[in-house]
């Protein structure tokens, strides 16, 4: 079997939900194939460069697959008639990353930072405050 990184762009009219049920459409498609998913990253309602189709943003997954061409070849012919998918990029690759993505883990980095720039609150501060 294959290797693929398979990235969907989304209508951004759908919700966050529908979003991933279509992720997990898609993964149905490949498993009923004889193919796996190793990873499935929803990158969240992101904007685009220029408009698609009318629309000015975008929700983005990005999937890693081990499937037969003729899985992928079934995926894609699915995602040119569903209404919701914008574009699709699929790619064979070597090996699959399994790590988070560059714009996963730069989230997660931003949030590590927040978490230590907030001190956090001890249960005695609100009795302090009380007190005075």
């Amino acid at each position: 079997m294959a290797l693929y990184e398979h990235t969907v762009m989304s209508r951004q009219d759908i919700s966050a939900q529908q979003a991933e049920a279509l992720n997990d459409t898609i993964k149905g498609l490949i498993e009923e194939a004889g193919g796996s998913v190793a990873k499935i990253e929803y990158w969240g309602l992101r904007n685009l460069t220029y408009r698609v189709k009318k629309n000015r943003k975008a929700h983005y997954s990005l999937l890693a697959v081990d499937a037969p061409p003729a899985a992928m070849a079934e995926v894609e012919r699915q995602l040119s008639i569903n209404e919701d998918v914008l574009r699709w990029l699929t790619v064979r690759v070597e090996e699959l990353d399994l790590e988070l993505s560059p714009l996963l883990a730069r989230r997660e980095r931003e949030r590590e930072r927040e978490r230590e720039r907030t001190p956090a609150r001890s249960d005695d501060a609100p009795a302090a405050e009380a007190a005075n």
